[in-house]
């Protein structure tokens, strides 16, 4: 049988063609078994706090949110209604999370700033942490106040 003009038939090249597959395979295997053994992967891991506060964000009536020192009760900030957008969404969002999990308002949030330059808002009981530099000065120094005073140094 001859093929019409202007077509060619050529051999397809088998050996790259499995050598490509069998690199795809490994390749899928290797990332899996990473995946579901968590071995190769970089931890994360927090940098030791310089300062942290344990904090309670409580709804006030007419949209204010009132933010306590959660071990001594203390008021250290009221958010007026409609303002500090970002700090509303932060805490929303570790809000909904511990929702999700069935898990009340008692436990409180972790606020720390860590010897690396970061600031993290953590939830104890949800696992969940966020990195509030990532969002920028302006953002982190919200969270930055609600912090203890550092301690004074008398020359």
């Amino acid at each position: 049988m001859s093929l019409p003009a202007g077509l060619h038939h050529e051999a397809t090249p088998r050996l790259p063609l499995a050598a490509l597959g069998v690199l795809v395979l490994v390749t899928l295997i290797g990332v899996a078994a990473v995946r579901l053994t968590g071995m190769g992967g970089s931890a994360d891991l927090p940098a030791p706090a310089l300062q942290a506060r344990s904090l309670h964000f409580d709804d006030l009536p007419g949209g204010g949110i009132a933010v306590r020192d959660a071990d001594t009760g203390q008021l250290i900030d009221t958010v007026a209604p409609g303002t500090n957008g970002f700090l509303r969404s932060a805490v929303r969002g570790l809000v909904r999370d511990r929702k999700r999990q069935q898990i009340g308002p008692q436990p409180p949030f972790r606020l720390m700033a860590r010897n690396d330059g970061r600031l993290t808002l953590e939830d104890p009981s949800t696992g969940r942490r966020i990195d509030l530099e990532a969002f920028g000065p302006t953002n982190a120094g919200v969270f930055v106040r609600l912090l203890p005073a550092p301690p004074r140094t008398t020359p």
